[in-house]
């Protein structure tokens, strides 16, 4: 075989040297980041929009709690749990009570007790001028008639006018019995407004649920504090959806309606839903993939994704989930 000319072989190593050069970069690029989560400059238009995200209830997680009484500067104490994690509950279902529940519950028992007393006080009160008035009548008509004997010379005038006096004196007491009685019946809505504000006192002790859903956690147990996060996590479990946390680059690419696929490991098979709304803020992510050259400072914005079988994540709330929205 012949020997290449010098300047041919010159040449030859020259390509290779370029393409070598070419591709290695390109290589290096590709296994940055896997395919579905390379940055948002790099994704072509029309592509599927790729995104981090998180399963929640439609409507949130409702954290319940006791709020403290006025004169407490420690708040209240878990004294009894009547659920766990993972019971369904419904609207006006008792959970728990706080340690103050007991006392605060003879105040309204207190309380309801006097109201009856008002009342049979204000029916008693009532009853005295009721007598007094009838008595006052009966002076009233005993005067007019010593009178009409007096003009007739049948008593002496000192008899009409003590007769008269009489009458006076029964008058007045008729109008006092019934001032006294006014004054102990607005005692009534007095003691109906302390009942209500003792009855409020107790339900402010008690916790019960908002809603028809599911217990997700117990923040605290018998014995523990309720603090500033609640003491239960509760939620409606029936309606589920995806937060995709997209880029705010990708935002223009996304709009209601559009398809998307949720997957996780965790699940059988991907779950299937529509973009249902697209929330107006801009934030920093979240949610981050394991890979050390994932993006930790990212602007994203949340995207709501309605899914078609909530049921398959109604227990996993929070799941940290893939979302593909389709164009």
């Amino acid at each position: 075989m012949l020997p290449y000319p010098p300047a041919l072989a010159t040449l030859a190593l020259a390509i290779t040297a370029v393409a070598i050069t070419i591709a290695l970069p390109q290589s290096a690029a590709a296994t940055d980041l896997p395919e579905l989560f390379t940055t948002p400059q790099a994704r072509e238009a029309g592509q599927r929009v790729a995104a981090l995200g998180r399963i929640e209830p439609i409507h949130g997680v409702i954290r319940l709690g006791a709020p403290a009484p006025l004169a407490s500067t420690t708040g209240l104490l878990i004294r009894e749990l009547f659920v766990e994690e993972g019971d369904d509950i419904q609207v006006g279902q008792e959970l728990a009570i706080t340690d103050i529940a007991g006392v605060l519950q003879a105040v309204t028992e207190e309380t309801r007790t006097a109201i009856d007393l008002a009342r049979q006080q204000a029916r008693a009160a009532q009853s005295q001028a009721e007598e007094s008035c009838v008595l006052a009548e009966v002076r009233e008509r005993e005067a007019e008639r010593r009178e009409a004997l007096l003009a007739r010379e049948v008593v002496t005038a000192e008899e009409s006018e003590r007769a008269r006096a009489d009458a006076r004196l029964a008058a007045a007491t008729c109008q006092s019995a019934r001032d006294q009685a006014r004054a102990i019946e607005a005692a009534v809505p007095v003691a109906e407004a302390a009942h209500q504000r003792a009855q409020a006192e107790y339900e402010r002790s008690r916790i019960v649920s908002p809603i028809n859903g599911r217990v997700l956690d117990i923040l605290a147990r018998p014995g523990e504090l309720v603090g500033l996060g609640g003491a239960i996590e509760v939620a409606k479990t029936d309606r589920m959806q995806a937060i995709a946390e997209v880029y705010e680059a990708d935002l223009p690419r996304i709009a209601l309606g559009q398809p998307a696929e949720v997957s996780s490991p965790v699940l059988e098979r991907s779950l299937t839903g529509t973009v249902r709304h697209i929330r107006p803020r801009v934030r920093k992510q979240d949610e981050t993939d394991t890979d050390p050259a994932a993006r930790k400072d990212a602007r994203i914005v949340e995207v709501e994704i309605l899914l078609d079988q909530p049921e398959a994540v109604a227990g996993l709330t929070n799941l940290q989930v893939t979302v593909l929205i389709n164009p």
